[in-house]
C-alpha cells in the first residue's frame, strides 16, 4: 500500500495530521494574539486607572479662576507628582475618532510609547476648550500620595458625614473602584499603620491574589472626621500574560495533544470498522446484528443510534404482520355480517325486516370506522416519532371534560372523579393526553360492574391519571398482556365486553412517547383493575428524535445474540 493511498484510507492519519498541524498554527496565531491582547489590556487598564485621579485633578484645575492662579497651581501639582504638568488648548492636539469618544465623555485619553515607556495623559477641563496633560513613566507611592491630597481637598468642599459620605460614591463611579469612609476600629490595622494614620501619612494595603484572582492594593487616608478613615479600593493591580510561558505551554500542550490523539484515534478507528461491519450484516437481512457499546462518546452514541434503528425496524416488521394478521380477522366477521344483511335484503319484502337490516348494515360500518381509526392511531403512534404539540395541560379541566364526555353516554354506571387542585398543570399533547384517559375510562365502563373512579394531580413533581373499576380485575399473570394490539383476555374480559384490543395499545405508545410509566394492578378500594400513567410534569428536552426515544430501550439489550465484540 503507497502512502498516498495510505492517507485516504486511514482516517487516523488524516485526523493525526490534520490536528498537529491545526495545533502549530492556533500555537503561532495564539502567542500574535496574546500580544496583542496584553497591548490592548494594558491600554484599558491605563485609561480606566486614570480617569478618575485626572477627574480629581480636573475639578481642582477649575477652582482656579486666573492665570496666574492656574500657574501657581500647576507648579504645585507638578512638584506633588513629580512631572511637569500643563493646560493647553484643545485644538492643539489632534484626536482620533475613539479618543474624542473618551473626551466627550468626561474619560482620560492615554497614549502608550513603548520605545520611550511613557504614558501621554489628556483630560478635558469641564466648561472650558482647555486640556490637562503630562507624562508619566510610572506610578509610585509618590503619585498615589498626591492622589489623595487631591480627594481631600475635593471632600473639604462638602460638609458633613452624608455630604462627604454621598461625594465618595459618586467619586466611586468615575474610579471604577469603591472609595468609603471606614471607622479606623473597624480596619484590620496594625500599631504602627495606626501611628501613621494619626500623623496623616498614607498607608498601603497589599493583598496578593488567590485561586486566578489579581492582587489588590488599598490606600488609607485619615479623614477630617474624628476615628475616620478613607479608603480607597481595592484596586486591581493589572498582571500580563507572560508570553514565553503561554509559549511553553502551548509547546508542551501541543505534544501531549499529539500522544493523547494517537491513543485515542486509532481504538476510535477500530471501532468504526466494527460498526460498518455490523451496517455490512444488516444490509444482509440479519436484523438481529447488535454493536457493542463501548464508552459514552459520539460514536458509543452512533452505535446505541445504529442499534436502536435495527430494533425499531425490526419492531416495525413484526408490528405490520401482527397488525395484517389482526386487521384480516376483525375486519372479516363485520364484513361477513354486512354481507349476510344485504342478501336478506334482496330476499325479503317486508319494509320492517329491510329497515332492520339497514340497522345493523349501518351498526358494522360504524364498527369498520372506528375500527380503522383504531388502527391508523395505533400505526401512527408505532411507526416513528408523531407530533407533540406540547403544552401545560390542566389535569382539573382535562378530568372535568371527561367527566362530562362519560355522563353524554347514559351508561349505567357511577362515575367517580377526583378532580386535582385548580393549579394541577402537567406538560403534555393535550390531544394525545385526552385520548389516554378517554380510552383507559371506555376501557373501564366495558368490565365495571356499577362504578369508576378517576383522578388526577401532581405529586413532587410527577403528573399521574388513574383509571379504577368494580369489575373482576386482571390476573397479575394477564396484566402485560393487556396492551399488546388485538389481545382480548377470555377470562373476565371477554369478547361480549366490545372493543377491538387496541385502546390499551394505544394507551401504551402514547406512554412510551410521553416518557411515562404505565401499569396496572388491582385496585385498593374497589377491587377491581386499576390502570396508572405518571410521567413528568415538567419534560426534558421534549423535542426529540426517534432513535433518541428508543435508545433507552435498546440500552439493556445490546449484549443480545448476534452481538459484534472488538477480536
Amino acid at each position: 500500500m503507497t502512502l498516498v493511498s495510505f492517507t485516504e484510507r486511514s482516517i487516523f492519519f488524516r485526523i493525526y495530521a490534520g490536528l498537529l498541524l491545526v495545533c502549530l498554527s492556533v500555537a503561532f496565531f495564539a502567542y500574535l494574539l496574546v500580544d496583542t491582547i496584553n497591548q490592548e489590556r494594558a491600554q484599558s487598564y491605563r485609561e480606566t486607572v486614570a480617569t478618575g485621579v485626572f477627574y480629581l485633578i480636573g475639578q481642582s484645575a477649575i477652582h482656579q479662576e486666573t492665570n496666574a492662579q492656574k500657574n501657581y497651581w500647576l507648579n504645585d501639582i507638578s512638584a506633588l507628582f513629580g512631572s511637569n504638568f500643563e493646560i493647553i488648548p484643545m485644538d492643539s492636539v489632534e484626536f482620533k475618532a475613539r479618543e474624542m469618544r473618551r473626551i466627550e465623555e468626561a474619560k482620560t485619553v492615554v497614549r502608550y510609547d513603548p520605545y520611550t515607556n511613557q504614558s501621554t495623559f489628556y483630560h478635558h477641563l469641564e466648561g472650558t476648550d482647555e486640556i490637562l496633560t503630562v507624562k508619566l513613566a510610572q506610578v509610585g507611592e509618590r503619585q498615589v500620595r498626591a492622589m489623595t491630597i487631591f480627594l481631600l481637598d475635593d471632600l473639604s468642599y462638602f460638609h458633613g458625614y452624608e455630604q462627604k459620605q454621598a461625594r465618595l460614591e459618586y467619586l466611586s463611579e468615575k474610579f471604577s473602584y469603591p472609595i468609603y469612609q471606614q471607622s479606623i476600629n473597624n480596619l484590620h490595622l496594625d500599631h504602627d499603620q495606626i501611628a501613621r494614620l494619626k500623623r496623616d501619612e498614607l498607608v498601603i494595603s497589599y493583598q496578593d491574589g488567590i485561586r486566578g484572582q489579581n492582587s489588590t492594593m488599598s490606600f488609607i487616608v485619615a479623614s477630617e472626621v474624628e476615628d475616620m478613615v478613607i479608603v480607597v479600593g481595592p484596586v486591581a493591580l493589572f498582571n500580563w500574560f507572560p508570553l514565553n510561558l503561554l509559549a511553553s505551554v502551548a509547546l508542551i500542550c501541543v505534544l501531549l495533544i499529539a500522544l493523547g490523539v494517537y491513543a485515542l484515534i486509532f481504538p476510535l478507528e477500530r471501532r468504526l470498522q466494527l460498526l460498518q461491519l455490523g451496517v455490512n450484516r444488516v444490509a444482509q437481512g440479519n436484523l438481529d446484528t447488535k454493536v457493542q457499546v463501548v464508552g459514552q462518546d459520539d460514536i458509543a452514541r452512533l452505535s446505541m443510534t445504529f442499534n436502536a434503528m435495527t430494533e425499531h425496524i425490526k419492531r416495525l416488521i413484526e408490528s405490520q404482520r401482527e397488525l395484517t394478521r389482526a386487521v384480516s380477522h376483525e375486519l372479516r366477521t363485520p364484513v361477513a355480517r354486512i354481507r349476510f344483511a344485504v342478501d336478506m335484503l334482496a330476499d325479503t319484502d317486508d319494509e320492517d325486516s329491510r329497515q332492520l337490516q339497514r340497522q345493523f348494515i349501518d351498526e358494522d360500518i360504524e364498527s369498520l370506522n372506528e375500527l380503522i381509526d383504531e388502527i391508523l392511531t395505533y400505526a401512527k403512534l408505532e411507526e416513528g416519532s408523531p407530533k407533540l404539540d406540547w403544552e401545560m395541560v390542566n389535569l382539573r379541566d382535562l378530568t372535568e371534560q371527561i367527566e362530562r364526555e362519560t355522563n353524554a353516554l347514559g351508561k349505567p354506571i357511577q362515575l367517580i372523579c377526583k378532580l386535582p387542585p385548580a393549579k394541577a398543570v402537567a406538560m403534555a399533547d393535550r390531544r394525545y393526553l385526552h385520548r389516554v384517559v378517554q380510552n383507559l375510562v371506555g376501557n373501564a365502563l366495558r368490565y365495571a360492574q356499577s362504578t369508576i373512579m378517576l383522578s388526577a394531580g401532581v405529586v413532587k413533581g410527577e403528573a399521574f391519571i388513574s383509571v379504577e373499576d368494580d369489575g373482576h380485575g386482571i390476573s397479575e399473570e394477564n396484566r402485560e398482556k393487556v396492551f399488546i394490539p388485538f389481545t382480548r383476555l377470555d377470562d373476565s374480559r371477554t369478547r361480549a365486553s366490545g372493543g377491538y384490543g387496541l385502546g390499551l395499545s394505544i394507551v401504551s405508545r402514547i406512554a412510551f412517547w410521553f416518557n411515562a410509566n404505565l401499569s396496572v394492578d388491582e385496585s385498593p378500594t374497589l377491587h377491581g383493575a386499576r390502570f396508572i400513567m405518571k410521567w413528568p410534569a415538567k419534560q426534558v428536552g421534549v423535542v426529540v428524535a426517534a432513535d433518541e426515544l428508543t435508545q433507552d430501550r435498546v440500552e439493556k439489550t445490546i449484549h443480545q445474540k448476534g452481538s459484534i465484540t472488538p477480536d
